[in-house]
């Protein structure tokens, strides 16, 4: 039996790890596309489910799928692939209040667990010099919203109500109850 992480995001390969088991990574080769006239949550479930049916595994094996969206004034935001889409970003989040999705699935063998998580934010005003600063970093490049709560956007967030791990990419909360409950054996001194 293996844990299986489908996903080659370094915020949660360290997330899991907070539960002190090993596991494996297998990156799931899909279309992570969401069609925006579904709902947000329920599209964030759907490309998570699609990751963890994708990887390679065993009937014992339990297998954890993350996808993690920004989503503000009814646009959802995904990770951008230009300095000047993270800014455009940046700037609809700048004095707003916006939603961080996680939808997650764990597999093992014929069981399954899907769910979103929703964490609400608020950032403050940005100035422009800020917003330009912060996409310079670097950091927001490979991030849902072109930010990371983490790291420079810490500076950014004024109110949040939900689980901070899952603005990270991982709600590891729920995902240790839920893991309780498919692998017991594997989680031992968690029960």
């Amino acid at each position: 039996m293996e844990l299986i992480l489908a996903s080659q995001s370094p915020r949660r390969k360290e997330l899991l790890g907070l539960f002190g088991l090993p596991f494996v990574i297998r990156v799931a080769d899909i279309d992570e596309s969401m069609d925006p006239q579904k709902e947000a949550a329920a599209e964030v479930a759907r490309v998570s489910r699609c990751k963890a049916l994708a990887v390679t595994r065993t009937p014992e094996d339990v297998v954890i799928a993350a996808d993690t969206i920004v989503v503000c004034q009814g646009k959802i935001l995904g990770k951008p692939h230009t300095k000047e889409e993270a800014v455009r970003m940046l700037s609809l989040l700048s004095g707003r209040d916006h939603q961080v999705m996680t939808g997650v699935t764990v597999l093992r063998g014929a069981q399954e667990r899907v769910f979103t998580e929703i964490t609400d934010l608020h950032f403050r005003t940005l100035t422009e010099k800020e917003i330009a600063r912060y996409v310079e970093s670097g950091e927001p490049m490979d991030k849902a919203g072109a930010y990371g709560i983490q790291g420079g956007a810490a500076l950014f967030c004024e109110k949040m109500a939900g689980d901070y791990y899952n603005v990270m990419g991982l709600p590891v909360c729920r995902l240790g109850q839920i893991l309780k409950e498919l692998a017991p054996e594997m989680m031992g001194e968690f029960q």
